[in-house]
């Protein structure tokens, strides 16, 4: 046999189970087995074009304007709600002389501004997309990038509220003076170096597409710093934050051990970290999926996303609560202006003429 001949004998035949071509034909149960094996291929196929819509014959634009539509009003809600509560905890400060000279009602207050205006700017962006309201390239940009400077502002307030309870409670006698002599300066260079990062980013971005392009109007408004120097360096400054805010609560956490278990304070100081712990993963692990996913088509990829956003949102609107009325001053606060609406309302309805 010749070198030829045994290469075609071998491709007429790939198995080592024949020695000539069709020297034995084909049982019945390899037949039926094929034939199952490829129908449940095809069930396969069928599921998972359904989970994903087969991208395909999926239109992106029309999800993003049903998402946004989504957003929106879900943001027009957690607005009105944080809003309401930061107006009434920022009254309850202004009124008392000792919470507004204290640096942690100082930082609550900037802190729930920055959720305000976050939830603010996410109505006029989603609602801009919703609406196709074929606004400006570089007006959409704005307004996504100051909404998103105002997000990393909300975080940036977090890391330095720990840091502050930290020093408060590890270092009492010596943080008191130091922190309140620099207090408005290290916000100022947060916002310095929050507003830097994103402007260069901005300009890296923004320098890709011509000029006219820019200026051009589009219906479905695009975002900005989403390309992947921006993502990289937001994963970095998130993770930085992230770090700061759970080394402070490690050490809390380690101080009040060390002072002991049958504290009364020590035992709400450590559910109080507890809490905080939880509420900041509600706020992280939704961005994190959010930037791992990405935009993808599909009922599927669409439900996860408004379900993510929907947690986001509700740690969102969480946020003033557990910061700020979690606090026994502001508790006794509220309770003291309550009742003097309730007072002052009184007195007005008696004063009315019979």
């Amino acid at each position: 046999m010749s070198l030829l001949s045994g290469i075609h004998l071998i491709i007429s035949c790939p198995g080592f189970s024949c020695k000539k071509k069709n020297t034995f034909p084909r049982s019945s149960s390899w037949e039926k087995e094929k034939k199952n094996t490829h129908l449940s291929n095809q069930r396969s196929q069928v599921a998972l074009k359904i989970m994903n819509l087969s991208s395909d014959h999926c239109n992106i634009s029309d999800w993003l304007r049903l998402e946004a539509t989504v957003k929106a009003s879900v943001y027009v809600v957690a607005f009105f709600f944080a809003t309401f509560v930061t107006v009434i905890i920022i009254t309850i400060v202004l009124q008392n002389s000792k919470l507004r000279r204290e640096v942690r009602h100082i930082l609550l207050c900037h802190h729930l501004l920055c959720i305000s205006s976050y939830c603010g700017l996410g109505v006029v962006f989603q609602g801009m997309r919703a609406l196709l309201a074929n606004s400006p390239v570089l007006v959409c940009w704005v307004v996504f990038g100051v909404q998103l400077s105002v997000g990393e502002g909300i975080l940036f307030t977090l890391a330095l509220m720990a840091v502050n309870t930290y020093l408060a409670v590890c270092w009492p006698l010596k943080s008191l003076s130091f922190v309140d002599s620099v207090k408005y300066r290290i916000l100022a260079a947060s916002w310095i170096i929050i507003i830097f990062k994103n402007v260069c980013l901005f300009l890296i971005e923004s320098a890709n597409p011509p000029r006219v392009a820019v200026f051009k109007s589009e219906p479905l408004c695009p975002v900005i710093l989403n390309g992947p120097p921006a993502r990289a360096v937001g994963m970095v400054f998130l993770f930085f934050l992230l770090s700061i805010i759970l080394t402070s609560y490690f050490l809390i956490y380690r101080e009040g051990k060390r002072a002991g278990h049958f504290n009364r304070s020590n035992i709400k100081a450590k559910k109080t970290v507890l809490i905080h712990l939880v509420q900041m993963s509600l706020h992280v692990i939704p961005i994190l999926i959010f930037v791992g996913l990405g935009k993808m088509c599909g009922v599927f990829f669409f439900a996860l996303n408004l379900v993510l956003f929907g947690v986001f949102a509700f740690a969102q609107c969480l946020n003033p609560l557990i910061y700020g009325l979690w606090n026994r001053e502001l508790q006794s606060g509220l309770y003291h202006w309550m009742c003097c609406q309730l007072w002052c309302g009184h007195i007005m309805n008696d004063r009315e003429p019979v």
